[in-house]
């Protein structure tokens, strides 16, 4: 399964465009910070990560306030065919609590 669910800040939001078959693409950088447990100790994880919500969440997105917290849930995919590059594909965002 891929699946990942994490909160973070809007880092990026790039103007809202579309691809040649009309379809809404909008690109954003996320930034997630937190602690986690690993093998018994205490681990900080702050990471960035490039993202892209198309249709119409990419349409609700592009309107956001910048930067503000969220809850993102998606999938990885490489950024390009035969990248190592991956870009987390949003499927849904809510504010976060």
């Amino acid at each position: 399964m891929n699946r990942v669910e994490l909160t973070a800040h809007l880092t990026q939001l790039e103007p809202l465009r579309h691809t040649p078959a009309g379809i809404p693409v909008l690109q954003l950088g996320l930034e997630h910070r937190s602690e986690v447990e690993e093998a018994g100790s205490a681990r900080t994880v702050v990471l960035e990560m490039p993202a892209v919500a198309l249709g119409s969440l990419a349409e609700s997105l592009a309107g956001a306030e910048y930067p503000s917290e969220v809850r993102v849930v998606g999938f990885l995919a490489p950024k390009r065919q035969g990248s190592n590059q991956l870009v987390l594909h949003i499927q849904s965002i809510a504010q976060a609590q």
